[in-house]
C-alpha cells in the first residue's frame, strides 16, 4: 500500500487526457443533480451560479437545463473547459454558461456574488470544511451550497477498505461529521442524501471500461499508465466489495449571517 500512488501523483497531463473522455470525472447522474436542485430555492434568471472543479461540465450541462441563472464553470483543466464551452455552445446556452480555467482555493469571484455555489466530486482536492469555509465568503446571504463528498455510511468498517481510503484520502469522514463541518462552516444544512449504486457503477466505471485497453494500447510500456489504469481498476473493485460502507453523498446547505 504504501507503494501505491494517489491520483495527484500522476502526470497532470495523463490525468487531464484520460479524464477529458469521460462525460463525468466521477460519481453522480442528472437525476441526483436535479434532485438536489429541488432544495434550493428562489433561482431566477439574474441568479449567479458557479460550479467549483467543473470538470468537463457533465453536471453544469445538467444545471443549465433546469435553471435559467448565469453559470460560470471552473477547473484547474484547460482541455476540460474547453470541451464545458464548447459543448455550451452545442447545445446553444453559451449566452448564459461559461467556463474558465482556475484554481478552486483561489477563486477569482468577488464577495457575496453568487445565489449557488455546486460542486461534484471535487471539494475533496481543497477539503471538505476548508472549502464550505472558504467559499462561504462568494455567497450572498441566504445562497445555497451543494456538494458531493465520499463519506462513510458506519462508524466501523473493514480494515482493508479503510486502510485504501486512509491512504487515497485521509479527510473522509463520516456524514454526521461533514453535517457538523457544515454548520460550523456556516450553513444550514438542508438535505443530504446518499447517491445511489449506479451513479459509480453506470456513470462512473462503465464508461471507464474501453479507456483502460485504449490507454494501455496508446502508452503500450508506459509504468506510469500501468499503474493509473490498475489503481481505476482496483477502485472499481474496491467499490464493489465494500459499497455497503461508504459513497458519495450530496451536502446541501444554505448560508447564514
Amino acid at each position: 500500500m504504501e507503494n501505491e500512488k494517489t491520483i495527484d501523483e500522476f502526470d497532470m497531463g495523463l490525468i487531464s487526457e484520460y479524464f477529458s473522455k469521460l462525460n463525468r470525472q466521477g460519481p453522480g447522474s442528472p437525476e441526483m443533480s436535479i434532485k438536489a436542485l429541488t432544495f434550493v430555492d428562489n433561482l431566477t434568471q439574474k441568479s449567479k451560479i458557479a460550479d467549483i472543479g467543473c470538470g468537463t461540465g457533465g453536471q453544469t450541462m445538467v444545471l443549465a437545463q433546469n435553471t435559467l441563472g448565469i453559470i460560470t464553470g471552473i477547473d484547474l483543466f484547460p482541455d476540460f473547459i474547453y470541451i464545458l464551452n464548447q459543448n455550451a455552445e452545442k447545445l446553444n446556452i453559451n449566452n448564459r454558461v461559461n467556463g474558465i480555467v482556475g484554481s478552486m482555493d483561489n477563486l477569482p469571484f468577488q464577495k457575496e456574488e453568487f445565489d449557488l455555489i455546486w460542486s461534484e466530486g471535487a471539494i475533496y482536492n481543497i477539503g471538505f470544511e476548508k472549502g464550505l469555509t472558504e467559499w462561504r465568503k462568494y455567497l450572498k446571504n441566504n445562497g445555497f451550497i451543494a456538494v458531493t463528498e465520499a463519506s462513510w455510511y458506519t462508524e466501523k468498517r473493514p480494515s482493508e477498505i479503510d486502510t485504501y481510503w486512509m491512504h487515497h484520502y485521509p479527510g473522509i469522514t463520516t456524514i454526521s461529521n461533514n453535517v457538523i463541518a457544515m454548520q460550523k462552516s456556516g450553513y444550514v444544512p438542508i438535505s443530504i442524501f446518499a447517491l445511489p449504486e449506479n451513479c459509480w457503477i453506470d456513470n462512473y466505471f462503465a464508461p471507464q471500461v474501453t479507456l483502460y485497453d485504449e490507454f494501455l494500447e496508446k502508452y503500450n510500456g508506459n509504468k506510469n499508465v500501468e499503474e493509473f489504469i490498475e489503481g481505476n481498476r482496483k477502485e472499481e473493485k474496491m467499490y464493489h466489495k465494500y459499497k455497503d460502507y461508504y459513497g458519495y453523498v450530496f451536502y446541501i446547505g444554505k448560508k447564514f449571517e
